[in-house]
């Protein structure tokens, strides 16, 4: 699917404003590669003026180069969080370091993970404890997003996560969810969180204009699904990944307009590919006005 609803036809005119609800201010998720480091304007050339840009930490690079680049996009007048990563960190004091820092340049938002490292670098050892250990310090920041897993965890158990998220719901403002190609799935999280007394606004994360080969390689690694659950229940999906081409998020906005009532946003997973996702969204607008 290359286009967006009409609203003339399953969500009608209610899906329709929903769609337009979702596009109107989209959060643009980036990575800092070296060449980001170097010369943010690779990234911040096509972003519109003004735009909120979330940072991803990375195991090799660590939470400075995060840092970096969110101060190189507050400064040109981005709205930048940083996502902070518990295990990347060796203790309060880098921690206190690296907020001071996002204070001075103007942040005043970042996004608390685990992180991707397998082992801890040292007294944070999860998500949890870093969102504790900001409020311990004084230093956390305005505003404050975690994680969701609506395809679940595959290294988490659901039961572990649902918890989790519970508690951590006394100690952020939102949750952004996990990559995701099942608009069901998505809404389906969202109606159990409510059911389960999370109060936290969920915004969707969906995958923006990529390389569709590229796309189901990094699912795949980041552990979206196993190989066979994915293929039973993203048919049409995961079909499309497996063509040569670019895999746009036409079909799972349009669900996610349809099917959920409450979603606070959208969140695109841009893989540093700015350009077509941007492009993108403008077309979608359009389509949705």
């Amino acid at each position: 699917m290359d286009h967006l609803t009409d609203g003339t036809g399953e969500g009608g005119a209610g899906a329709r404003t929903t769609l337009a609800a979702l596009l109107a201010d989209p959060r643009f998720e980036v990575a800092p590669t070296a060449e980001v480091l170097d010369t943010p304007e690779t990234i911040t050339a096509d972003l519109p003026a003004g735009a909120t840009v979330t940072v991803t930490t990375t195991p090799r690079r660590g939470v400075a180069a995060t840092v970096a680049v969110a101060e190189a996009l507050a400064a040109r007048g981005f709205a930048a969080v940083p996502h902070l990563a518990a295990r990347s960190l060796r203790d309060r004091g880098e921690l206190a370091e690296h907020l001071d820092r996002l204070a001075a340049a103007g942040v005043r938002e970042v996004f608390v993970v685990g992180g991707d490292a397998r082992e801890a670098a040292g007294e944070l050892p999860d998500g949890l404890a870093l969102l504790r250990a900001m409020e311990d310090l004084g230093r956390r920041p305005p505003r404050v997003g975690v994680p969701s897993y609506p395809d679940g965890h595959h290294r988490v158990a659901d039961d572990v996560l649902w918890a989790d998220l519970r508690i951590k719901q006394f100690h952020a403002d939102y949750t952004v969810t996990q990559l995701c190609f099942d608009a069901d799935l998505v809404c389906r999280f969202a109606r159990e969180a409510r059911a389960r007394g999370i109060d936290l606004p969920v915004i969707a994360g969906v995958p923006g204009v990529v390389d569709a080969a590229r796309l189901l390689r990094l699912s795949v690694r980041i552990g979206v699904a196993d190989a066979a659950r994915f293929a039973r229940s993203h048919r049409g999906t995961a079909g499309s990944l497996l063509r040569p081409g670019r895999h746009t998020p036409d079909e799972l906005v349009t669900g996610l307009a349809a099917g959920c009532g409450d979603l606070a946003g959208l969140h695109l997973y841009t893989f540093n590919q700015v350009a077509p996702t941007v492009r993108w969204l403008s077309r979608a607008r359009r389509a949705a006005a």
